[in-house]
């Protein structure tokens, strides 16, 4: 034990660290996952590190005190991260809803507590389920170990004011928007075609009531391409998931220098 008590401050680095993943990284982070639980995974995971990693013995200093800051900060960046290009489905949920009008009638997500459109949580729902069938949350714990091999647990900075960390995280942003638009092309093209549709016959028949007909058609319309299309929606999900693990592999990287 009194071999152990000169480590401490280095087993609470990793702990820093590997919490501050929890906090942001998604499928952790969600509110119906007990805080106990979280602090328990976080100290055992932490505990394994560092026996693997075999960390330096540091004095409690003023560098110390720096160096959990940089802790701290590496997890919440690098998992507020992948939970932006997550976010991607719930963006194309929105689109897609605001077309079908379903827009009015948003539901709330269990998982956060905020409120979110509902095919946006249905395929979110999806992507979580095709996350956990090919052990992603795996990945993703070994991505928090693997990051001591791009981000040393004694750097006592991390390079945000350099110009590729910058470029690449705008890079990152830019792909979210572009999956997002990617998914939610085929509904929102169709649907747009209907409104098209729907303009002419309220020209041609006036007396059509074309407010009353136009949104269960809206509707069904969206639904059958939705089903349709959904293979290749899940196809997208699966690449976004994937685009999720090397930002969060590269990311890591330009934090290290390297």
């Amino acid at each position: 034990m009194n071999d152990l008590l000169p480590k401490f401050p280095a087993f609470l680095l990793i702990f820093v660290r590997v919490t501050s993943f929890f906090v942001m990284m998604p499928l952790f982070s969600y509110r119906t996952i007990p805080t106990v639980h979280k602090l328990g995974m976080g100290f055992f995971l932490s505990w394994l590190m560092f026996y693997s990693i075999e960390p330096p013995v540091f004095e409690i200093n003023g560098t110390y005190f720096l160096l959990i800051m940089k802790e701290a900060l590496v997890g919440v960046l690098v998992g507020f991260t992948a939970y932006v290009i997550l976010s991607a489905i719930q963006i194309a949920g929105g689109l897609i809803d605001f077309q079908m009008g379903f827009s009015i009638a948003n539901v709330i997500d269990p998982q956060n507590g905020t409120q979110s459109p509902l095919l946006g949580q249905y395929l979110y729902t999806f992507a979580l389920l095709l996350l956990l069938s090919f052990n992603g949350h795996h990945l993703l714990i070994d991505g928090i170990y693997n990051s001591y091999r791009f981000i040393p647990i004694d750097q006592p900075w991390l390079p945000l004011g350099n110009a590729n960390v910058v470029n690449y995280i705008v890079k990152s942003f830019s792909t979210m928007f572009l999956v997002a638009f990617q998914m939610s092309l085929p509904v929102v093209g169709s649907l747009f075609l209907v409104d098209v549709a729907l303009g002419i016959v309220a020209r041609t028949v006036p007396q059509l009531n074309i407010f009353v007909v136009g949104l269960p058609v809206k509707m069904v319309v969206g639904f059958i391409v939705i089903i349709t299309v959904l293979g290749a929606l899940l196809a997208l999900v699966s690449h976004l998931v994937e685009t999720v693990l090397y930002t969060m592999r590269d990311l890591m990287q330009l934090f290290g220098g390297s």
